[in-house]
């Protein structure tokens, strides 16, 4: 699979599905003399060449709890984007990847409670908790909605015994206690901006600011677990990636408040509690920073960083980011880099304005470049199909160098 992902389609080009997850485990393929070492050496260079794999890690504190050695089922899986459902108070002897998954999730805007919250942070927890408690109750009517359907309105969840304990049903038979190890989710956007509105400084920039957004998101999670224990139902807290949410917010924000500096100035809000991507700082840095909200995030997360060059020359480089991400706790981590291609003489590689292999500008001839970048998990070929905020922070975006990267100063390293 990745030799196939590495050579490309049928002219070399990157495919874009499906998305890939490599899994990072000692003992197995993390460390010299580990029997699959040659799979994640191999697994670097595909995705410093195609992007994918991504990397989850089993031996982040919060996914090595449920892991049992010989039992697959217990080993963490992603979705591509990044949701993850594990635990189950339904029935923790089911704290299992297959046969279940997240039944639905509504985001909660944290900018928006930031800027009415004037500065003031008590109201901003007390505002959070009204909206938190808001969402739960649309997530409980949407559970009833679903709970009443009957084994035959899924044919093939249900009806072919795909959802643990669904091969127990009859035809006839109401799913409610089946989607009961299914997982229902509370989201957010936009911490950042969240923090910016309630202090004047995102967590990027200070560490008052890091406390306080981990005490912000420490909270939510308190909240769904306390619930989770009274109703016996899986709540959970995802990092929502908010393909359209970003630019929706914030336009709605900034019509109600007006433009504000840092909150509601750019097309869009930061993805759940990732840095800013147009803040200056290095890739190990801001691993360092999110790391910490992967722990607090059980529906899911994904931390990425962003590398100018191309990193299929640097594989070392490369390879000590991904070990970082190990290090610092990450779960789930990638790193974007550019991949361009000329469809006309079939170079593959980074390209300015002109085609390093024949010479050719992009508006010379019918077609022009493609240029593979990745917005919220998905690779594409061109950023015409995406909105404009998803447009802009893929235009924002810092870059860190390959080279400068891999030299970590004492303490990160």
């Amino acid at each position: 699979m990745l030799l196939v992902t590495e050579a490309g389609l049928g002219d070399g080009e990157t495919a874009i599905f499906p998305i890939q997850i490599f899994r990072v485990k000692e003992g197995v393929n993390f460390n010299p003399g580990e029997p699959n070492y040659d799979l994640f050496k191999l697994a670097c260079r595909v995705s410093a060449k195609r992007l994918f794999p991504n990397f989850s890690f089993q031996d982040a504190p919060f996914n090595l709890k449920y892991y049992k050695e010989g039992h697959p089922e217990t080993e963490i899986a992603y979705m591509g984007c990044r949701t993850r459902v594990m635990a189950n108070v339904h029935d923790p002897e089911k704290e299992i990847t297959p046969g279940r998954g997240n039944l639905s999730f509504t985001s909660i805007n944290l900018p928006r409670i930031a800027i009415m919250a004037n500065k003031n942070i008590d109201w901003f927890f007390n505002e959070l908790d009204h909206k938190t408690d808001l969402v739960v109750e649309q997530l409980l009517e949407r559970f009833e909605i679903q709970a009443k359907k009957k084994v035959h309105n899924y044919p093939f969840l249900m009806g072919e015994g795909i959802w643990i304990d669904s091969d127990k049903l009859g035809c006839n038979d109401e799913v409610r206690e089946v989607l009961k190890n299914g997982t229902l989710s509370v989201g957010f956007i936009g911490l950042a901006e969240a923090l910016k509105a309630l202090i004047g400084v995102h967590h990027g920039e200070s560490e008052v600011a890091q406390n306080l957004g981990l005490d912000i998101i420490s909270h939510m999670r308190n909240r769904l677990d306390a619930l989770s224990q009274k109703t016996k139902l899986n709540f959970t807290l995802l990092a929502t990636p908010a393909e359209g949410l970003s630019g929706r917010f914030v336009e709605i924000d900034r019509k109600r408040f007006g433009s504000i500096e840092g909150v509601t100035d750019r097309e869009y809000y930061t993805n759940s509690f990732h840095i800013p991507v147009y803040y200056p700082i290095s890739a190990y840095k801001k691993i360092q920073l999110e790391a910490p909200y992967h722990a607090l995030t059980n529906a899911g997360h994904i931390t990425y960083v962003e590398l100018d060059g191309d990193p299929s020359t640097n594989l070392d480089a490369f390879e000590k980011i991904i070990r970082y991400m190990k290090a610092q706790g990450i779960g789930y981590g990638s790193i974007n880099h550019p991949v361009d291609r000329d469809p006309i003489c079939g170079y593959n590689g980074i390209i300015g304005d002109t085609c390093p292999k024949c010479g050719r500008k992009e508006d010379e001839g019918e077609v022009g470049f493609q240029r593979i970048r990745r917005i919220t998990g998905y690779l594409v070929g061109t950023l015409d199909r995406f909105n404009n905020a998803k447009r802009a922070e893929v235009r924002d975006r810092v870059k860190h160098s390959v080279v400068t990267e891999v030299k970590l100063t004492p303490k990160e390293d």
